[in-house]
C-alpha cells in the first residue's frame, strides 16, 4: 500500500498527491464509524492551521494529529488487505 506521500511529491505535483490520497480514502465508506476517525482529525487540522497562522513556533498538538491520522490509515489498510485476501 502506498500511503506515503513525500514532501517532494506533494510539492511537485500536488494534484497527483491529492488523487493518491483520495484513492485510499474511498475505503472510509466501509468503516463502521468513519466520522469517529475523521472528525477529530479535521478538528485538529483546523486548530493547527488557525494556531499556526502568523506564528513561527512549533505546533504543540502535531504529534496528536499524527497519531489520529495513523489510526485512520491503519483502519483503511485493514479494509484494503481484507479485500485483497477475499479476492486473492
Amino acid at each position: 500500500m502506498g500511503w506515503h506521500i513525500g514532501r517532494t511529491e506533494a510539492l511537485t505535483d500536488p494534484a497527483a498527491a491529492r488523487r493518491k490520497a483520495l484513492d485510499h480514502l474511498r475505503g472510509l465508506a466501509e468503516l463502521d464509524d468513519p466520522e469517529a476517525l475523521v472528525v477529530p482529525i479535521l478538528l485538529d487540522a483546523l486548530l493547527m492551521v488557525e494556531s499556526y497562522r502568523g506564528a513561527r513556533h512549533q505546533i504543540s498538538f502535531l504529534p496528536e494529529l499524527t497519531s489520529k491520522v495513523d489510526a485512520l490509515l491503519r483502519e483503511l489498510t485493514i479494509i484494503e488487505k481484507t479485500k485483497e485476501w477475499a479476492n486473492g
